[in-house]
């Protein structure tokens, strides 16, 4: 899967006010009543309708484990959206987001300066229009290597550059062997 994309996802879905269904009957209703039907939720999970009205009547309890993670992907993915949008908006419009990220950063510069790749942890606080960009690129579908660069020139501004009082010969960040990345709003 994305690794960034997957914790956009999961920094929006911390906002959540409710939990989403956990048992796989709930999970099949909640999806049945948003897609207006069986048939869409089958044809969906690749599943057959009949199997999706047992799940709903909760004749079948336990999904198999690559349904059920479908299943939940699915549900999440639906699930609050209002909620979902105010938070990336707020992000995008005012408080920013903060990437947490475990990595091998270097940077291009002019020569005679120390620009080593070396892993570093790090814990930075982006400004509101880094997130917008992440959350539009990911709304547009952009993959993984595009979100990557985003990040990177959010950190060459922020982490390196400090906003513009220091390495301003700066050219390029490298942000490759990423251990840990998690986003927080």
């Amino acid at each position: 899967m994305s690794m960034f994309g997957d914790g956009l996802d999961a920094a929006v879905q911390k906002t959540f006010t409710r939990p989403a269904p956990k048992s796989a009957g709930a999970q099949m209703r909640y999806l049945v009543k948003q897609l207006k039907g069986t048939k869409p939720v089958a044809q969906m999970l690749r599943i057959s309708q009949r199997t999706v009205e047992r799940y709903v009547k909760d004749q079948i309890k336990k999904p198999r484990a690559a349904l059920a993670a479908r299943l939940e992907r699915e549900v999440k993915k639906r699930w609050q959206p209002q909620i979902r949008a105010k938070a990336r908006e707020k992000a995008a419009t005012t408080g920013g987001i903060v990437i947490d990220t475990r990595a091998r950063l270097g940077y291009t510069a002019p020569i005679g300066s120390t620009d080593q790749d070396r892993i570093r942890h790090l814990t930075v606080a982006l400004p509101p229009q880094y997130a917008a960009r992440l959350f539009d690129a990911q709304q547009a579908g952009a993959g993984d290597q595009q979100l990557k660069e985003i990040a990177a020139e959010a950190l060459r501004e922020v982490y390196f550059q400090d906003g513009g009082r220091r390495a301003g010969q700066l050219e390029e960040v490298r942000f490759t062997d990423i251990e840990h990345l998690e986003f927080d709003l």
